[in-house]
């Protein structure tokens, strides 16, 4: 059975001749183990994808279905309940706790949610995304790349069953924008999770195991190495 499950899904905004469908019918599903990739331009409807897919957007129609549940009908504290426990997000903007130090934003995910990380997975995740010596800095003392990668390290500190990712590597350079699809190649399939990487980093699909394009709201399966944007 999928793991995530989208079911002709649409995500319109505004009515009448003010109407936006940022995300045109769509059917989509994922399993436990598959790194994927969304890729397409800027304005394609990748974050709406994204952020309806793991229930920060609720549908205009059709259902959402996360190992099982129907996130589409339930009430809000339930839905909020899933995200916390499922789904670890790493988002464009590092929402990052402006007051809070890069070890404190970890502390804050132990406060609401147990089963993270142990401390010494928690190093090993610092290392491997380079940020060891930033544990005691704030995010206005980190540069767009250290807090991009602070992000990401805050969204998988939570061990979540999804790992969804809206142009994780749009701050770093290639080597790190590599070393990091690696990482997150590694922990889909060690730890046997769904990640879904949204971008239009072409770079980035050597490390996927489908590719999808949208396109004006549209997403279709790929073959990889043929992606096709026009």
């Amino acid at each position: 059975m999928p793991t995530l499950k989208m079911q002709d899904v649409r995500k319109v905004f505004g009515s009448g001749h003010t109407m936006v469908e940022a995300l045109k019918k769509t059917n989509f599903s994922a399993e436990s183990g598959e790194l994927i990739v969304v890729v397409g331009p800027s304005g394609s409807g990748k974050s709406t994808f994204l952020t309806t897919a793991g229930g920060l957007q609720t549908p205009s129609h059709g259902e959402v279905t996360i190992n099982g549940n129907n996130i589409t009908q339930m009430k809000e504290k339930k839905r909020s309940n899933i995200r916390l426990h499922e789904i670890g997000f790493i988002l464009q903007a590092s929402n990052l706790v402006p007051f809070l130090t890069v070890d404190e934003q970890m502390e804050l995910l132990d406060k609401v949610k147990t089963n993270n990380l142990s401390g010494d997975e928690l190093q090993d995740l610092y290392q491997s995304l380079g940020i060891g010596q930033l544990r005691d800095k704030y995010p206005s003392e980190l540069s767009g790349g250290e807090q991009q990668r602070v992000a990401i390290a805050k969204g998988l500190y939570s061990d979540p069953s999804f790992l969804l990712a809206d142009e994780p590597t749009a701050s770093l350079d290639t080597d790190r924008a590599f070393e990091v699809m690696k990482m997150l190649q590694d922990l889909t399939k060690k730890r046997n999770k769904t990640t879904i990487v949204v971008t239009h980093d072409t770079r980035l699909l050597d490390y996927c195991d489908k590719v999808y394009a949208i396109i004006d709201g549209e997403i279709r399966l790929q073959q990889q190495g043929a992606v096709n944007l026009s």
